[in-house]
């Protein structure tokens, strides 16, 4: 049973306590309950914390403490979990319910499969909630996990799966605590607490810092002698509400004046201790937060009447604290870092030398390597460092923890040309180039794509003109592979071309096999079909030849799309539910997942987007249990759930959704800047922007094209819109000069400028024709891109004929007709958007009665989406009175119309007229009021349909 670590009383939290005890009591009558324990470093999270669990253990139940602990660069993975579950191996009473979950294993040292194996993972993670559950079924398990915000991405990643199960196991309560002055905005944890926060069950506690009384109390409590009332106030103001910084201000109280800084308050209770304890304090600090008796004492080299001499009086200052399995821990991490800080750097690295060292002796197996790395690291013994580092990226890999391993993999790296030869580790794969590609293909796992492509290139550099074919090949195909993540396509071509060329097809190697399904789909990506689908047959029927399973499955996959109607088709849907059965059997997961996206494609260019969903949850499962959920396609896959939803007018569910996912490239949350530019907020332009920067994104140039240009048409600037249409047509066209498919998309939406300022500027007169020129440009753009294309892209189309022939000839209903009837396919907000337009071109013909039916159909879609500014089109539309044969406008009115229609700011128009800028503005909202018009442009254009104006006679030269 945990014991209280602190003696001191816990102050003014008798709110918090109250809310933990219910939950605690709630967790005990069989519901599963969580709580997020926010507050600042030193509030007074873990003082809370071990009140609970003392409270929990003395009430029966089972209590397990798990620490994250700040190593800088080196991951732990599983850290807390590991921990949890060494404290449960060392009791008797659990070695049969550990005994009956063999999975969990892998998180005690025991050796594993080194394939990425999502179904190893999904064991590991179903094994540890199973073991937890039966657990908390003999009694109350509580797990309390402390600081979170140092967690790695594993561990993460479980917490997320013990959480996410719907409901927590019975009689079960996760206590997670986290310093929220640490989240700043990119942090990765914000992003899991959002989501988790959601889920029922779960909760968020924020430890406040204590009222002014409450600390006035905690002084009085903590320091026995009297103290005056001054330094009582001083101490107050200074502590502002912290518990530990309280504490400390009270040590130092009768100190020779009161430190100025954090760091010097805590190391003056250090030195008031004897030289043995603050030696003892000091090697405890390069351990880390927590450290083992046994470690502790070799590391310092005292008697060991000496050491629990020093532990005591260390302890009796409430510097460390004494916790389960005979171990030691600095009683608050601020603590800890102030006397490492401290160190000499010299004393630093000695020490750092020792714990290697002592590890090293121990065998602690490779859940220790990445400690070992640390430390062996910073004691500069660069050869122990580098086989460290190997070692620890190798227990990462077998783990599922691709960033952890990227991190190590880099650090060996770096140490390998400062290491001699004779004293690098050796065997096979372990060379620069071989441990390269392992580090590109851990950065593309966990979705640097661009680092994969950069570590690739060193590899290729590295690999020089001497290197084994086989080797060869492997880092060209590796490298085509990861360009064409980063759109890089022509590039991608010729190494793939370079690698099948360097090895021969017979008799044919899983080598070939895969640089000819690398060689593939670059060549379908740079339009060169023939060459993919001749390669694609010949190496289908060597890899089933072979038995190279998961090559065969990648090979279905491109044929999919090869061939007959391609992934549209139930034909081609079929070969990807082949592929996916393969490759989930060879334990290829990322094979698997491209299969996975596949069918999700298919269905979303066929038009059944509810038929998406399933395939992209399942693909996303399958990334999440594997740790490859920021891998390409997970992240293509997270862009379409998110487009999925964006487009059957799901929208709060988009945004949740976008919410609670860790974070990623900004391209991914593209649909969330859709709903922002559909409910007009304000900041949707500048985020969009920051989608075109520097390294190049596709994904990136495609949605920020997407937002820039149809906000341009919404605000009724053609000239911006059509500017932002070209450029992102320009960025995202492939070096054969073929266009994108978002090009029809990117044409109809700027056309809606095009037409509204043809309309405005009236017909016959230059400037009308200049814009008949560029919308027959756009148009043209638009059918060329659409011929490939399913619904989606004949439902763009649609609109850009009709938009089209609004900007040449005039609104014609039969051709928005057409265009409502294309959108039906599933898209809500642009068919409320065609069905306005619908409308407006009704009303054009004198049609006022089914003009007004389709505007009030927009209208009641613009409210369920929450779309202001369509809600404000619409209602504009309905409020404007039937055709006008005398028109409503006063002479000044009709002389500020005429200069409005010329494109005459308010400004202008006062100079021209001798009136004020605020006269002419008042002149523009009555007219505008009048016309029932949301805009300047929409008053002209209806000006102009209704005969208020003609267009300015054009002189001719």
């Amino acid at each position: 049973m945990p014991q209280r670590s602190f003696t001191t009383p816990l102050i003014g939290r008798d709110d918090e306590l109250a809310r933990l005890a219910g939950l605690l009591e709630r967790a005990r009558n069989g519901s599963g309950q969580a709580v997020l324990v926010a507050g600042d470093a030193g509030v007074g999270k873990t003082r809370l914390l071990d009140e609970v669990a003392a409270r929990a253990a003395e009430g029966g139940a089972t209590v397990v403490v798990g620490h994250c602990v700040d190593l800088g660069d080196v991951g732990l993975p599983y850290l807390p979990f590991t921990e949890i579950l060494g404290v449960l191996a060392g009791e008797e009473r659990f070695a049969g319910i550990l005994g009956a979950h063999p999975a969990v294993e892998r998180l005690l040292g025991a050796a594993s499969d080194s394939s990425r194996d999502a179904d190893a993972r999904l064991r590991l993670f179903e094994g540890v909630a199973a073991l937890f559950a039966e657990l908390a079924a003999a009694a109350p398990l509580v797990l309390i996990l402390e600081d979170l915000h140092w967690a790695d991405q594993s561990s993460r990643d479980l917490l997320r799966f013990l959480l996410s199960r719907g409901v927590l196991p019975r009689r079960l309560a996760v206590l997670a605590s986290y310093r929220a002055d640490d989240l700043h905005r990119r942090h990765p944890l914000r992003a899991l607490l959002a989501e988790l926060v959601r889920l029922p069950g779960a909760e968020r506690l924020e430890v406040r810092p204590l009222a002014d009384a409450e600390v006035a109390r905690l002084v009085r409590v903590l320091e026995e002698r009297p103290l005056s009332e001054a330094t009582v106030r001083d101490i107050v103001e200074r502590a502002e509400g912290n518990a530990f910084y309280t504490e400390e201000l009270v040590a130092a109280a009768d100190s020779d004046g009161m430190p100025t800084g954090l760091a010097d308050l805590l190391l003056i209770r250090v030195e008031q201790l004897s030289q043995t304890a603050q030696q003892v304090l000091r090697t405890a600090a390069v351990a880390g937060r927590r450290v083992g008796h046994d470690l502790l004492r070799d590391a310092v080299a005292l008697p060991e009447e000496e050491l629990e001499a020093a532990l005591r009086e260390a302890v009796g200052r409430q510097l460390l604290v004494a916790g389960d399995g005979d171990t030691y821990a600095f009683r608050h991490a601020l603590a800890r870092e102030a006397v490492y800080g401290d160190l000499l750097p010299g004393q630093r690295a000695r020490l750092h030398g020792t714990y290697a060292r002592l590890l090293a002796a121990r065998g602690g197996g490779a859940e220790t390597a990445a400690e070992r790395a640390h430390h062996y690291r910073e004691s500069h013994d660069l050869p122990e460092a580098l086989a460290a580092s190997v070692e620890a990226a190798g227990h990462a890999r077998r783990v599922g923890a691709p960033a952890e391993e990227l991190r190590h993999l880099e650090a060996a790296l770096d140490l390998w040309p400062a290491v001699p030869c004779e004293a690098r580790p050796s065997g096979e794969g372990l060379d620069p180039v071989t441990l390269t590609l392992r580090a590109s293909a851990a950065a593309a796992y966990s979705g640097d794509a661009h680092r994969a492509v950069s570590l690739t290139r060193a590899a290729l550099a590295g690999a020089g003109q001497d290197a084994d074919p086989e080797l060869a090949a492997r880092v060209r195909y590796t490298l085509a592979g990861n360009l064409m993540t980063v759109d890089n396509l022509a590039a991608a071509f010729a190494y793939s071309s370079e690698a099948l060329a360097m090895i021969p097809a017979e008799p044919p190697s899983r080598t070939w096999v895969w640089a000819a399904a690398t060689h593939v789909m670059a060549a379908r990506q740079v339009g060169d079909d023939a060459t993919a689908l001749r390669v694609a047959r010949q190496a289908l029927e060597a890899a089933e030849r072979i038995g190279a399973t998961a090559a065969r499955a990648d090979l279905l996959i491109s044929l999919a799309r090869l061939e007959g109607g391609g992934r549209r088709t139930q034909e081609g849907r079929e070969r990807l539910r082949e592929a996916r059965e393969l490759a989930r059997s060879a334990g290829d997961t990322p094979v698997e997942m491209r299969a996975l996206f596949s069918l999700a494609v298919g269905c979303f260019e066929s038009g059944e987007l509810r038929e998406c969903l399933p395939w992209l949850t399942e693909g996303l499962d399958r990334a999440r249990r594997s740790g490859l959920l920021s891998s390409p396609y997970a992240l293509e896959m997270r862009y379409l759930r998110l487009l999925v939803l964006y487009t059957l007018g799901q929208w709060d569910e988009c945004l949740r959704v976008a919410g609670a996912e860790e974070p990623a490239p900004g391209y991914t949350v593209g649909p969330v800047l859709y709903v922002a530019l559909a409910r007009g907020e304000p900041d949707v332009v500048t985020r969009a922007r920051a989608l075109l920067g520097e390294p190049f994104d596709w994904m990136g140039r495609l949605v920020g094209g997407i937002v820039l240009t149809d906000a341009a048409a919404v605000r009724g600037d053609p000239e911006e819109a059509v500017a932002r249409a070209r450029d992102a047509v320009a960025a995202l066209t492939d070096e054969s000069g073929r266009a994108p498919d978002v090009s029809v998309r990117l044409a109809a939406l700027a056309l809606a400028a095009v037409a509204d300022r043809a309309a405005a500027e009236g017909r016959g007169d230059r400037g009308a024709d200049r814009w008949s020129a560029v919308a027959g440009e756009l148009v043209r753009l638009a059918r060329t891109t659409a011929a490939r294309q399913g619904p989606e892209g004949q439902a763009w189309l649609a609109r850009a004929e009709a938009e089209w022939t609004r900007a040449v000839s005039g609104p014609d209903p039969a051709a928005w007709e057409r265009a409502v009837a294309a959108f039906a396919y599933g898209d809500v907000y642009e068919a409320a958007r065609v069905r306005l337009r619908y409308a407006q071109a009704l009303a054009a013909h004198g049609r006022r009665t089914e003009a007004e039916e389709q505007a009030r159909a927009a209208r009641e879609t613009a409210v369920a989406l929450g779309a202001a500014p369509l809600l404000e089109r619409s209602e504009a539309l309905l409020r404007r009175p039937a055709q006008r044969s005398v028109s409503p406008l006063t002479a000044r009115e009709q002389d500020v119309l005429r200069l409005l229609a010329l494109g005459r700011s308010n400004r202008q128009i006062g100079e021209e007229l001798f009136i004020t800028g605020k006269t002419a503005s008042v002149h523009v909202s009555n007219i505008l009021a009048k016309l029932g018009a949301a805009s300047r442009t929409e008053a002209v254009a209806i000006a102009y349909r209704e005969g208020l104006i003609t267009p300015e006679p054009t002189a001719r030269g």
